[in-house]
């Protein structure tokens, strides 16, 4: 399991103690466990800390020059076996990946193993691996490789439609600056300035991934050609990672390479003691909540936990609201909730609150793991349940099914075992608007994404078959969910109400949550008063409030703002029923831009 790393004082008292035992039973010195340090990349490195004074707190955003800066200080740190670094749903840039790479060259010149560990591989993600001696992606996740691709919008045509008379002077016949505005298509001496410059972006693509010594240029190809969007283990057997591995077994992997090993983590990456003498108000406030939070949180007694899955379903972090409002339930929120529910010996048993229309595929599976995780752990026998909401859809029921029983409301709908992938191609609008947009690609499949055009059969096979895998692994899950389901009469997207769920095994027993809670403690002989029910994850902090209000980010401070008030509009002309099943809708178009297949029910039921 991927434990936090211990704070410093507890790890030397650890190890103190560790060597006198060693010392006094063996009368000599022995082999301490190896030592390794845990970073983690958990939001976009920024080239600096721009966050107004006054909004300060302990935790600072991560710039790139102080992550290079820690890796520097591992590489000189005589103690230290390897580092273990954790990518949380992070984009980097090519140039990021470059200068982080540089800095991990220099660990492993030390002498120190490097591990990648992230849940979703794209280009740049790869490119960081190729520097790395272990590439590990999350079991249930996906790699994607497609190559450069870029559209350049010409609008001078517009312009003219609108009466606008584009009016330049250029001095230097490759820049580009004017040909947007003044030009209708690129200029020859444009096309050449590009293209070589897409020639060298892509070589250096190339390059970086062949230094994984088991790529020839071939087997580069090879695998580019189908690594639009690939199932782990497809990348492996391709040489593009070395391990899939869940996150909470990343410990175990990590012992077959090291051996018994304690973590070692840089003072700044470890437990902070909240300093309240040198705090201001908010950073005072945003403990003592935390810290009351934290309070709720624990358990005293046996315990029933109740975790809600309550939105659309998203890679990363959950959120209170989104472009357009409306909660997401993060594959990492909800992962790391289960990894504190695991640990706890007082939760007697887990019950699942699903509302949710589904969303990432690779979400679904990931949280669908940690269920199974607690179901099936051998040192603590302990049921989970499902209790379903308003809706538990697509990616809502793979979450659904990890759970041993199902239990419904009257209402509950239930289903749409299926999955669905797309883009909207903007090509016409762009004619009707007078646009002309040119795309440039360098890769087999890297126009697949593109918006000017729909797919051509090729890649539209690609996409199929990528649908394919998902499916099939979510009517597996089903079928080892609900032993006895037919699935030639409940999947391909067919939706059910509750009675006619349970008729067709796809549910136990028509009931609430408080029913589901009941039923359970009855099951595990918890007396009514004599057990706590907790629901998780926890509310937010006041960091995240803050964050909601716009106040916790100096990047664009009124963006939330304009966000908020169109949202807000939309849900007066709209009315509100209608409006969170346009959200839902648009919440889903846009995962499709990082993951071209989802799980999510079309939300088009409105019922007055």
């Amino acid at each position: 399991m991927l434990t936090r790393p211990h704070a410093p004082a507890a790890r030397t008292l650890w190890r103190a103690l560790a060597a006198s035992v060693l010392v006094a039973s063996t009368g000599a010195a022995a082999f301490a466990d190896a030592t390794l340090a845990y970073l983690k990349i958990e939001e976009p490195l920024v080239e600096r800390d721009q966050t107004p004074q006054f909004l300060l707190t302990q935790e600072t955003p991560q710039t790139l020059r102080s992550f290079v800066t820690r890796l520097e200080r591992l590489a000189a740190d005589p103690d230290l076996e390897g580092v273990v670094i954790r990518i949380a749903s992070t984009p980097l840039s090519l140039t990021q990946a470059e200068e982080l790479g540089a800095a991990i060259r220099d660990v492993r010149a030390a002498g120190k193993k490097v591990h990648l560990f992230t849940e979703i591989y794209e280009q740049p993600h790869l490119v960081l691996g190729s520097y790395c001696d272990d590439v590990i992606v999350q079991q249930g996740g996906a790699v994607s490789l497609p190559g450069i691709y870029m559209e350049e919008m010409f609008l001078a045509g517009t312009l003219r439609w609108m009466g606008v008379e584009p009016d330049f002077v250029q001095i230097g016949d490759y820049k580009g600056a004017k040909e947007m505005f003044a030009n209708t298509e690129p200029s020859p001496q444009w096309n050449e300035n590009v293209n070589q410059l897409l020639d060298g972006i892509y070589g250096r693509l190339r390059s970086h991934l062949r230094q994984r010594p088991q790529l020839s240029e071939q087997e580069l190809d090879q695998a580019m050609a189908q690594a639009m969007f690939l199932e782990p283990e497809q990348a492996r057997s391709l040489g593009l990672v070395d391990a899939v591995v869940d996150r909470l077994s990343l410990d175990e992997h990590l012992r077959k390479v090291h051996g018994p090993f304690t973590w070692n983590t840089p003072a700044d990456d470890s437990d902070k003691t909240p300093d309240f003498a040198s705090m201001g108000f908010f950073e005072v406030f945003s403990e003592l909540m935390n810290a009351m939070q934290g309070a709720s949180r624990s358990t005293t007694r046996d315990t029933i936990a109740v975790v809600h899955i309550d939105g659309a379903i998203v890679d990363g972090e959950s959120s209170a609201g989104g472009l357009m409002g409306g909660s997401s339930v993060g594959s990492l929120t909800i992962r790391e909730t289960l990894k504190k529910i695991e640990d706890d010996r007082n939760v007697r048993g887990v019950i699942v609150r699903v509302n949710s229309p589904g969303g990432s595929a690779i979400a679904s599976e990931s949280i669908w793991i940690g269920l199974r995780r607690i179901a099936e752990n051998n040192s603590i026998k302990r049921p989970v349940w499902t209790s379903v909401g308003n809706m538990a859809a697509s990616g809502g029921y793979y979450i659904a099914v990890a759970g041993e029983k199902i239990y419904l409301n009257p209402s509950s709908i239930v289903g749409s075992i299926g999955v669905v992938g797309g883009k909207l191609a903007l090509g016409g609008l762009y004619e009707k608007l007078h646009m002309n947009v040119v795309p440039r690609a360098r890769g087999p499949m890297a126009e697949i994404m593109g918006a000017v055009r729909p797919w051509n059969e090729l890649e539209r096979r690609s996409i199929a078959q990528a649908m394919t895998r998902i499916y099939d692994q979510f009517a597996n899950r089903v079928t080892q969910g609900r032993p006895g389901i037919d699935l030639s009469k409940t999947a391909e997207g067919r939706l059910f109400v509750a009675d006619k769920a349970i008729d067709l095994k796809m549910a136990d027993k028509v009931g609430g949550l408080a029913v589901t809670i009941e039923d359970m403690a009855a099951q595990l002989g918890l007396a009514p008063g004599s057990y706590d029910v907790i629901d998780y994850p926890p509310p937010p902090t006041l960091e995240d409030l803050l964050k909601g209000f716009g106040m916790a980010s100096a990047a664009a401070p009124g963006a939330h703002a304009v966000h908020a008030a169109a949202a807000q509009t939309l849900r007066e002309l709209l009315g509100p029923q209608q409006f969170d099943h346009v959200a839902a809708g648009l919440t889903a178009l846009f995962q499709l831009r990082k993951e071209p297949v989802i799980l999510a029910t079309p939300r088009v039921l409105l019922f007055k």
